[in-house]
């Protein structure tokens, strides 16, 4: 899907569907997720954002203990306050690309 195609965006969301964008430069991820975000609440549907490849972080507690669980433990507060949302908004920062998948 082209980047730039908000109202395609939003008639795929309103249809339960999943879809991804590609091309995304990393400066605007987080302002198509902060727009993703908006669309799927406006129809009182709830989603989790997340940045693939999250869980690397988390092995930071290889070189540092505390930087690691520190991570990990937000990762799970982050998992529990979004339990099971109808959509899920993935950051893929390394291929340029954000995944939107339908949960439910």
């Amino acid at each position: 899907m082209d980047k730039k195609d908000l109202r395609g965006m939003a008639e795929l969301i309103e249809a339960r569907e999943s879809f991804q964008i590609n091309g995304v430069d990393h400066e605007d991820t987080f302002e198509y997720c902060a727009q993703l975000e908006e669309m799927v609440e406006e129809r009182n549907l709830t989603c989790r954002i997340y940045t693939q490849g999250r869980l690397l972080a988390g092995l930071a507690g290889l070189f540092n203990f505390r930087l690691g669980m520190v991570t990990l433990a937000g990762y799970a507060i982050h998992n529990i306050l979004t339990r099971n949302p109808d959509y899920e908004i993935s950051r893929d920062l390394a291929n340029k690309r954000i995944y939107v998948t339908y949960q439910h």
